[in-house]
């Protein structure tokens, strides 16, 4: 039998029968969080790369990825910054992105990294907690200077509980963003490091992990849709995305995928239409349910609004074959998949 909708929520709420604090799943927008990121990087000229990016990151903050994804998601965001002649803007929201609390699935406060960021910009960065969080009991019923309880490089428990450097005096509440609240990162200025390089567009940004297709390079770390076509859900996930400069591709194939990416987006897109969040799925696979951004969890989607305006769709990448699955408008999505010769709209 199928799970009912509230049972695609199983993680959201938690209630013992036998006296048990009662636990909620504490959550936010996570769109909200990269769109002044975004914003810099549009204006710094990073194109289609700074949705791709955008996107990628802020499935980081759902409760599935695991403590390091908002790092490396961090990570990438200022890798493509060093593209862009060092952009501070976008190097200052992608240190306070590194900050935002992550959703709790049991309101209990969500382990800290344990590794070390690529870029020194991050070091000594971690994220605040939401106030609704229990300051003492981290995920996993960890107690307080267990494992990941504090954060990285440090060796006492973060003081007031619940803060980060962008927001030292405590928590923040439940549901906001911290990029709302401050655009202060708490570090010294956003002078970029030496040790990393910015180079090629496509030097510095990690490599996702993606499933591998004889008809798509894959390189700016969409999945592959020719692949996703024999099942419902796609087969990227957030939590290991990150994206990357086109990788180069022959006069011939350039010639083909532009087609290729506007049939396939609509497929997608024909795909999401007939989802709905009771719908059977593969862990950490990413879709469009009812319009919301979905990841799956726990085997059924948990979905994330992309915000007033916006709609969730399967867009064709511009420089390679492929798509990304992200947050536009539904005029946008229109534009794009008709710049690539498709007809019949968003589903074909």
């Amino acid at each position: 039998m199928q799970f009912t909708t509230l049972a695609a929520f199983a993680l959201a709420a938690t209630v013992s029968v036998h006296g048990a604090p009662f636990y909620k799943r504490i959550a936010q927008v996570i769109s909200d969080s990269t769109t002044k990121w975004e914003s810099a990087c549009d204006t710094a000229g990073g194109g289609a790369q700074c949705n791709q990016v955008a996107v990628a990151s802020f499935g980081t903050l759902l409760a599935a990825p695991g403590p390091c994804e908002q790092q490396n998601a961090a990570d990438n965001m200022i890798d493509l910054a060093k593209t862009l002649n060092n952009n501070a803007d976008m190097i200052k929201f992608a240190q306070i992105f590194a900050q935002q609390p992550r959703n709790s699935p049991t309101s209990l406060s969500v382990p800290y990294c344990q590794s070390a960021p690529r870029n020194t910009e991050l070091n000594g960065l971690y994220q605040c907690q939401f106030q609704g969080d229990n300051p003492t009991t981290f995920v996993g019923s960890i107690a307080v200077g267990g494992n990941g309880t504090i954060p990285f490089g440090m060796s006492a428990a973060v003081n007031p509980a619940g803060s980060c450097p962008a927001n030292p005096s405590g928590p923040i509440a439940d549901g906001s963003q911290l990029v709302d609240i401050t655009q202060n990162p708490g570090v010294g200025g956003t002078t970029v490091s030496s040790s990393t390089t910015s180079g090629s567009n496509s030097t510095s940004i990690a490599t996702p992990s993606a499933t591998p297709s004889s008809t798509s390079s894959d390189s700016d770390c969409e999945e592959d849709p020719t692949d996703s076509m024999t099942t419902v859900s796609p087969t990227m996930s957030a939590t290991s995305a990150a994206a990357v400069a086109p990788s180069a591709t022959s006069s011939s194939a350039s010639a083909n995928f532009k087609l290729a990416n506007g049939q396939n987006a609509q497929k997608l897109n024909a795909q999401f239409a007939t989802l709905t969040a009771s719908s059977s799925c593969t862990e950490g696979t990413n879709a469009c349910v009812n319009g919301a951004f979905a990841q799956c969890v726990g085997g059924t989607y948990v979905t994330q609004s992309c915000g007033s305006g916006l709609t969730c769709a399967a867009l064709p990448l511009v420089n390679s074959a492929g798509t990304s699955i992200t947050c536009t408008t539904n005029s946008d999505a229109l534009a794009r998949i008709a710049a690539t010769g498709a007809q019949g709209g968003l589903t074909g």
